[in-house]
């Protein structure tokens, strides 16, 4: 399939607008509500808890964003759900309950979350839990065996890849050098057929976002816009960024 028009229309808040100072955390409820008033897309990051249930948070582990320590996967949903996010007067939500919260309002990105191991749980899951929602929603992952298993599926929702042009961050010690290499390279394109690519901007220009945009006539989007600069940048090698840090301009 195609990318919708609705994927590029309008910047995306990184794990919503979130602002710590004011309360609102990364990835909670109030940080969607934010990009919701200011009419801008929302990306999030899933997270899978020890029982399968999908919860709306970035990290592996709680002890950044909360007070509680630990694994998320070593937790079951119902403790997960009574954990509060640190500065705020929330805890973290279901992906059900975020896909409330939005409610078709804006667009919604989310991000897989993999530890490359094979383990398509958290994927099925949230493909189930979307399957009556009738908003603008759009599955990315690092992982292309995630992406992968959901184009097998036959989903209409557009999929799209996470990429980067080195796997050397200690962010990817869990991928395997046969994993690294094949995601270098590319070799899982005909199984994974994204509809769209989420570059590193500190990564452009490159030839890979070059390629998707010039060849294969696919929308690329840009991750994470944090300054003046990247935003330059952005302007001239893809179509649309993920962003922190809103500019004064866009409130006017």
């Amino acid at each position: 399939m195609s990318a919708p028009a609705w994927l590029t229309a309008r910047p995306i808040a990184h794990r919503g607008l979130h602002d710590a100072s004011l309360g609102r955390i990364e990835n909670s409820r109030a940080a969607a509500r934010a990009a919701i008033e200011r009419g801008f897309a929302i990306e999030c990051d899933v997270q899978l808890s020890a029982d399968g249930e999908a919860f709306v948070f970035h990290d592996a582990t709680l002890e950044r964003l909360t007070e509680a320590v630990g694994a998320v996967a070593a937790r079951r949903a119902e403790e997960i759900a009574a954990t509060r996010l640190r500065g705020a007067d929330e805890t973290i939500p279901s992906f059900a309950e975020f896909l409330s919260a939005v409610g078709g309002a804006v667009p919604l990105i989310c991000e897989i979350k993999s530890h490359f191991d094979g383990d398509f749980r958290l994927a099925e899951r949230v493909l189930a839990l979307s399957a009556s929602y009738n908003g603008p929603l759009a599955f990315k992952s690092f992982d292309p065996e995630i992406i992968a298993r959901l184009r097998a599926t036959g989903t209409a929702r557009p999929l799209g890849i996470v990429a980067e042009a080195s796997y050397d961050d200690p962010y990817f010690a869990e991928m395997s050098m046969e994993q690294k290499l094949s995601a270098g390279a590319w070799l899982h394109f005909d199984r994974t057929r994204p509809d769209f690519l989420s570059w590193y901007v500190e990564d452009l220009p490159h030839a890979i976002p070059q390629l998707f945009r010039g060849i294969g006539r696919l929308p690329v989007v840009t991750w994470t816009v944090r300054t003046d600069a990247q935003r330059a940048r952005a302007e001239k090698f893809v179509d649309q960024i993920v962003f922190e840090d809103e500019p004064a301009k866009w409130r006017a």
